[in-house]
């Protein structure tokens, strides 16, 4: 493997950009998933990506093999998407912009309104890749849209180590090397990311665990979140919430808290005799639907993308985002009458 490995390198450096492409392309949808955890944002990671295997093919005459290739390539995506960070016009709040719809109050206004779905078409062969022994999350969660919502607001080379460390499992003297920094700074940097990141993310105490991704147990569920969305039974739709379910929908900033008020805002859109239907999809690990329309020609317009986080029989939250990512899944903006 070495000897192909030190071939492919050979060949890359003399201009084959075939041999390059051999040697990045088993990296390269984990680099994605790294560059989205790091900017919160599907387009800006792709964007990134692009950025990091440009920067790779232009400066690998200076890479020495010191460390692997993977830990070299995930040290300038690192720095990619550190200077993204730094020079990011962050996609701006946008305004409620759903016709005939008023929603209620809303609880407050989020902060992360760039955040994007990821869709698990893609994540496929990114979260199998084995962690190294640092690593102190699963790879499910660490992907999960509360879990890349909290990184967001962490300082930026905070969030690096973080990242590398506790997700990505590499060693502390790796990551000093990655960021030209000391060991003891990066262990310092991961002590205070650690309780920042504590107090940001939601409350997990005495939460059941969600079902397992395509179990029974998740079908079911998500079959009664079907039904009663489709049909726009509040009821039915009620019951499935948890007392303390959470609402966002970036590029809006709204969201909501707590059952009683998510209930008023999906009541306003149900209002007016409005009614949707659904089409199955993943993000982020999580259950997720395409929303389409009912138009009086018969025709169903995509009105946006909604994924549901579930604790045990429950939904504890829903994110909507709005219908700019459906292509990303492979839905259509519209589906024809029925």
């Amino acid at each position: 493997m070495r000897v192909v490995t030190a071939d492919l390198i050979s060949r890359a450096r003399a201009g084959d950009g075939d041999a390059f492409r051999e040697l990045t392309e088993p990296y390269r949808r984990e680099l994605q998933v790294h560059c989205y955890r790091m900017l919160g944002s599907f387009q800006d990671a792709e964007d990134v990506l692009q950025d990091t295997l440009l920067a790779a093919w232009q400066g690998l005459a200076g890479f020495e093999g010191r460390a692997s290739l993977r830990t070299w390539l995930y040290r300038i995506a690192t720095y990619q998407c550190l200077n993204a960070r730094r020079s990011a016009s962050r996609r701006q709040a946008k305004e409620w912009d759903v016709p005939n719809v008023e929603p209620p109050e809303p609880t407050r206004l989020g902060e992360v309104v760039w955040l994007e779905p990821y869709p698990d078409a893609l994540l496929e062969g990114a979260t199998e890749v084995p962690p190294g022994p640092e690593a102190r999350y699963e790879q499910t969660e660490a992907i999960s849209l509360a879990f890349v919502t909290a990184l967001q607001v962490l300082p930026p080379r905070q969030l690096a180590v973080l990242i590398l460390r506790d997700v990505l499992g590499f060693r502390a003297s790796e990551v000093a090397s990655m960021l030209e920094v000391t060991v003891e700074s990066v262990t310092s940097a991961l002590k205070r990311v650690r309780v920042s990141l504590q107090r940001r993310r939601p409350p997990a105490a005495g939460r059941e665990p969600p079902p397992a991704a395509g179990s029974p147990a998740e079908d079911a569920l998500v079959a009664k979140f079907v039904r009663a969305w489709e049909s726009a039974d509040m009821g039915a739709l009620v019951a499935l919430l948890t007392d303390d379910v959470f609402m966002a929908m970036p590029p809006m900033p709204f969201e909501y808290e707590g059952r009683d008020v998510v209930a008023r805002f999906c009541a306003s859109l149900f209002g007016a005799g409005r009614r949707f239907d659904l089409v199955p999809a993943r993000a982020n690990g999580q259950p997720a639907f395409g929303a389409y329309l009912r138009a009086p020609t018969g025709i169903r317009h995509g009105t946006g993308l909604y994924v549901l986080t579930l604790t045990g029989d429950r939904i504890c939250a829903m994110t909507r985002f709005d219908n700019s990512v459906l292509p990303w899944f492979g839905l259509p903006r519209s589906l024809p009458s029925r």
